[in-house]
């Protein structure tokens, strides 16, 4: 039983986690969605509705192969604000 209570507390510790929700760009200053990004290194920021994508600081935060693209989302005081960059596969033609 005791076993039992034990993994339940823990499934629903982790829902509460992963429930967590994500800071929404449009709703935020240019610097506040600037600041997260360059604060956590990688982040996934809202950008409207019920779109989101990961923005990152540097290479050091995407995986092997991939490049940088830079990257802008709206907020609250201006429509394109520069966060950092997305991690985008490089698809080279060989």
């Amino acid at each position: 039983m005791k076993r039992i209570v034990l993994s339940l507390m823990l499934v629903l510790a982790t829902g509460a986690a992963l429930a967590q929700p994500r800071p929404s760009s449009p709703e935020r200053t240019c610097a506040a969605n600037r600041q997260s990004v360059a604060s956590n290194g990688a982040i996934v920021l809202g950008t409207g509705g019920y779109t989101y994508d990961r923005f990152v600081n540097d290479l050091s935060f995407c995986q092997h192969g991939d490049i940088l693209d830079p990257a802008w989302v709206p907020s609250r005081d201006t429509p394109s604000c520069f966060v950092g960059y997305r991690c985008k596969t490089d698809m080279r033609w060989d």
